[in-house]
């Protein structure tokens, strides 16, 4: 185990973070929203608990006062404290960091960049503690640079925050088996990390299974009480939250009522929890495991663990002893990954603990002089060459996934299935299109939107842009396509939500001109009207009508005409 840091290692350790801070940060903004960040940046924009999901909808729409057929109600006081499928930290975050860095993908993802930037370091810390300072650099390293951390800490999914509070949660634990106060931070960081995303509560059942083998003496103590008692308190919105919803409609939250077997009436399909069977699960692991991973970095982590079983039979006790939380850890997110379903986000989780798995055997072989095999000569050098090309290896693996716009190579030698959760189609361009086209501008017509919350937003909005000295523009945007839903909802519904935009689908556009009369746009005052057509489809034959007037084509970095505007005057 490490007593301390040398000169030598500060520097390397520098350069590992170095080296992260350049792999997190370039280019961040890169990667289409097309993954599960969007709908917590979107309803982080507001702190509203609201995504245009029909099959989902929240307790804002159930209580708003203009859904309550005449009732005096409102959205109460609880429904704003957390939300109905996740805690309220990871929107409360991206909201704190857009209003400082704009309403954009840097602004909502930046939070995670720097949370990977934190994890890093906790692995060096973890891995210096467990094992020794030549494995925490080598596990950081190894981490710092691999393709599901770049992947994870690129997008501003809650998983980012998730991976950091288990590190650092874990950290704490092991600084509280010599030093009782850290229990109390411990517990802090289990009740922070929680409202992060349920799933960090794993952190229990690991730290009681670790007291139960090797500390029960704990289970007596203050401080362990002390922490579990803060950890409750700073859980306690989502508890309130959770007992106050019961009382009103008699289930719990999207989460906690599926995993009781409830089947509240509000959510007659649960979206995102057809994860199939046990054996379903099991024989996915492992394809999507290597989906995810680069074969080097897996190759490495089976390596490892052969390389821990031969230590095991040598030096039973001691090996078990030092490799105990790690695989315990390990054990736990394996069981919770079989509950929950192996997608790729999720095993983003064990990413830093195999890392530290690797580290922990090189961090060994390092240490060795000689080699056992060659006699007398001096494997050092070799040793550390090695472990450079494996780490430029990874760089290249990690850039090429998800830093270049489109990965080059076959799958999955070079190329990797991960990089569709933030693939580059056009959804950017379409909104950098869009951003410019509007700026200086605001909406001269409006559509009264169907919830109060709703049209106080569109007040907001619209205060916001006279006081700004914007120009009222009367347009219309229409889209046609076969749109990906996180994306229209950050491109899109965005616009139409949080800045008042008249943004409708074609069959919408249409709808209203049965209802109201042909001439309809044009007595409602519309001038400007945008039609919006998607490229890889057929378009529907009334869209016709609507593709005139001047055409502009937009691209995808690769040069693809994916989307055509057409823009004519009523």
């Amino acid at each position: 185990m490490a007593t301390g840091i040398t000169d030598n290692s500060k520097r390397w350790l520098i350069l590992i973070l170095a080296v992260t801070v350049i792999l997190g940060f370039y280019g961040l903004s890169r990667g289409d929203t097309v993954n599960d960040e969007v709908f917590m940046s979107f309803r982080g924009i507001g702190l509203m608990d609201f995504n245009e999901a029909a099959e989902q909808t929240t307790p804002w729409e159930w209580f708003d006062p203009s859904a309550s057929s005449g009732q005096v109600r409102g959205i109460p006081w609880w429904a704003k404290i957390s939300m109905h499928d996740h805690p309220l930290l990871v929107p409360l975050v991206q909201n704190l960091f857009m209003k400082v860095f704009g309403e954009s993908n840097f602004g909502f993802r930046l939070p995670s960049a720097l949370l990977g930037i934190g994890a890093v370091y906790l692995v060096y810390l973890i891995g210096a503690r467990l094992f020794s300072n030549n494995a925490g650099l080598i596990s950081s390293a190894l981490f710092g640079v691999t393709l599901n951390h770049i992947y994870i800490s690129r997008t501003g999914m809650q998983e980012a925050y998730v991976i950091f509070f288990l590190l650092l949660g874990s950290y704490l634990f092991l600084k509280s088996l010599k030093e009782e106060k850290y229990l109390i931070w411990t517990g802090a960081v289990i009740g922070l990390g929680a409202l992060a995303k349920y799933n960090t509560l794993i952190l229990v059942p690991i730290f009681l299974t670790y007291l139960l083998i090797f500390r029960r003496d704990y289970f007596k103590n203050k401080k362990f009480w002390l922490g579990a008692g803060l950890a409750v308190l700073i859980f306690s919105p989502v508890i309130i939250y959770n007992t106050m919803l019961y009382r009103a409609v008699g289930h719990f939250d999207f989460q906690f009522s599926f995993i009781l077997g409830q089947q509240p009436k509000e959510w007659p399909v649960a979206p995102g929890k057809d994860i199939g069977t046990l054996a379903g699960r099991i024989s996915d692991f492992i394809p999507k495991l290597i989906a995810t991973n680069s074969w080097l970095f897996l190759a490495l982590a089976g390596i490892s663990v052969l390389g821990f079983i031969g230590s095991l039979f040598r030096r039973p006790k001691e090996i078990f002893n030092q490799y105990a939380l790690l695989l315990i850890i390990i054990f736990w997110l394996l069981a919770l990954l079989m509950l929950i379903g192996p997608s790729y986000r999720f095993l983003t989780m064990l990413t830093p603990f195999l890392a530290l798995g690797i580290g922990a055997q090189l961090g060994a072989l390092s240490r060795q002089s000689y080699s056992n095999v060659l006699k007398n000569i001096r494997i050092g050098k070799i040793f550390y060459i090695l472990l450079s090309m494996l780490l430029i290896w990874e760089i290249f693996y990690s850039i090429n996934n998800q830093i270049a716009y489109y990965p080059i190579g076959s799958t999955p030698w070079l190329a990797s299935k991960v990089r569709f959760e933030n693939y580059n189609w056009g959804y950017n361009e379409l909104g950098r299109w869009l951003e410019k086209e509007l700026k200086g501008k605001m909406p001269g017509l409006t559509f009264d939107p169907r919830y109060k919350f709703l049209d106080d937003l569109r007040e907001r909005a619209l205060d916001r842009g006279l006081a700004e000295g914007l120009q009222p523009y009367p347009a219309l945007i229409i889209y046609h396509g076969n749109f990906d839903l996180a994306a229209k909802l950050w491109v899109l519904d965005r616009l139409h939500i949080y800045h008042a935009w008249p943004v409708i689908s074609l069959e919408a556009y249409y709808d209203y001109l049965q209802q109201n009369g042909f001439d309809y746009y044009e007595r409602a005052g519309f001038k400007n009207v945008y039609f919006i057509l998607q490229n890889n489809i057929v378009p529907a034959p009334e869209s016709g009508a609507l593709m005139r007037g001047e055409v502009t084509g937009i691209k995808n970095p690769r040069g693809e005409e994916v989307f055509k505007i057409y823009q004519f005057n009523l």
